[in-house]
């Protein structure tokens, strides 16, 4: 009879697996996460000449919802940091603005710092998935233009959106796009800066163009259905009813669909969600 020898691995080696397996797991997420949220907040591109500071390329706009958020110019070679959770803005600690003046005192500058209001509009900087330590970090830089600031000083600030302990590592993009919407959310401004136009005058000129088409309707003649999106539609049925999208984002099995006033989010090829 031949007898067979099993290899049974040791607890420490298979610990050490399930740690590198659980690691490359939270790894591929933060990935995917950052792209995803990479793609719905697009980032400023600030330039600098003898003039000064300047925005070269516009980000999404964003629009504060809470206050707490404590910024520096954009000059300042650091940041202040403010913590959201548990639907509360912590701003920085004491310790940090008192280091912060000890520095800015051995410079001889005088220590400039803003409290960002509700209402203000500001731009992205960028954005940092960290799935180890459960948060999300938004670097964020002030609309000047937008909020009639003048002398431009491109307040910035950063703001750690930190979600409870092992949740972010199974959280989709959405919750968490749900979670920086209670603090930053999308202005209106930005779909009209995106291709939406004046949304005033042109629902003038809609209007105008609809009683011109009925007039020259039938009077019999009912008019015609208007175009309509539902869960589950394919990529072609949507592009059917609605025609071609301005832009198309593809991150795996998701799409985005990007329209004058709204966006089509498919999941393997179905709308999963209009926004």
């Amino acid at each position: 009879m031949t007898s067979r020898a099993f290899y049974k691995p040791a607890p420490g080696l298979m610990l050490m697996a399930a740690a590198i397996f659980s690691a490359s797991l939270a790894g591929a997420q933060a990935v995917s996460l950052q792209e995803q949220l990479t793609a719905q907040y697009k980032v400023v591109k600030i330039g600098s000449d003898t003039g000064g500071y300047s925005v070269v390329e516009k980000g999404t706009l964003l629009a504060i919802q809470k206050g707490g958020i404590l910024s520096v110019p954009y000059s300042d070679s650091n940041v202040l940091s403010s913590k959201y959770e548990g639907g509360t803005i912590k701003g920085p600690s004491g310790l940090a603005l008192m280091g912060r003046k000890s520095i800015m005192g051995k410079f001889g500058k005088e220590q400039t710092t803003h409290l960002f209001a509700v209402g203000d509009k500001v731009y992205p900087m960028k954005i940092d998935v960290n799935v180890a330590k459960d948060s999300v970090t938004l670097g964020i830089v002030a609309c000047d233009s937008c909020n009639k600031t003048d002398p431009p000083t491109y307040n910035k600030a950063q703001v750690v959106f930190q979600f409870p302990k092992g949740s972010l590592a199974n959280a989709s993009a959405g919750q968490v796009e749900d979670t920086i919407g209670q603090v930053l959310s999308i202005s209106s401004e930005d779909a009209q800066q995106q291709g939406g136009g004046e949304k005033q005058g042109g629902d003038q000129g809609g209007q105008q163009q609809q009683a011109s088409d009925q007039a020259q309707q039938p009077a019999d003649q009912a008019p015609a259905e208007p175009a309509s999106i539902e869960k589950g539609m394919t990529t072609d049925q949507v592009e059917a009813a609605m025609g071609k999208p301005e832009k198309k984002v593809t991150l795996g099995a998701k799409q985005i669909y990007y329209y004058k006033d709204m966006k089509v989010i498919f999941l393997s090829g179905k709308v999963s969600d209009v926004q």
